[in-house]
């Protein structure tokens, strides 16, 4: 190879280099990430048959999807904090709404869609004129008892929720698909 060759290959590696770098940095990134690891799981064909039912266990923050009586899946959780605490008991799935949003907690947002005043309890703070209400965003919702359900949302690794039972969104999309109106849901402390 002649040098003016040698000089472009050195220079073709070299601008390569940043692309390459940054895609390793990404696949490194999710590789460690949990919601990968949710998306994949989540998509690997239920070998097994029967009712579904739920159970959650509050005390380890974690929920579990069975089938026939046999656990096919499980996913962490974020349950009720203080004040606001996931009912315990048992329960019977009631309604079942993918693109549901919240009817209590959201955003005031102005006719551009941008917020106006974010974080609101709705019983408790008054809309500002011309603004609109938004609730928050609550895909995959599964009621199980009057204004609480699972559905996918932030994890923060604590009980951090209004007393809902928020999963990662992977997972909320597996038990939503998997339960229907009249599926048993058991949470223990």
């Amino acid at each position: 190879m002649d040098a003016d060759g040698e000089t472009s290959s050195i220079k073709m590696a070299m601008n390569s280099l940043p692309r390459v770098l940054l895609l390793a940095a990404v696949m490194a990134a999710l590789s460690s990430c949990s919601t990968v690891t949710d998306l994949v799981v989540s998509h690997i064909p239920d070998r097994h048959s029967g009712r579904p039912s739920i159970e959650v266990n509050l005390h380890a923050q974690e929920a579990y999807l069975y089938r026939g009586g046999r656990r096919v899946a499980a996913s962490r959780i974020s349950s009720g904090r203080e004040g606001h605490r996931t009912p315990i008991g048992r329960f019977r799935v009631t309604r079942k709404d993918q693109t549901h949003r919240s009817g209590l907690y959201g955003d005031y947002v102005n006719r551009d869609g941008q917020v106006v005043r974010a974080n609101v309890d709705v019983r408790k703070v008054a809309r500002p004129r011309d603004a609109l209400w938004a609730g928050a965003p609550m895909p995959y919702f599964v009621e199980f008892a009057p204004s609480y359900g699972l559905h996918a949302g932030y994890l923060p690794g604590v009980p951090a929720s209004h007393g809902c039972i928020r999963m990662p969104y992977w997972k909320a999309r597996q038990f939503y698909k998997a339960v229907r109106v009249g599926t048993p849901v058991v949470v223990k402390p």
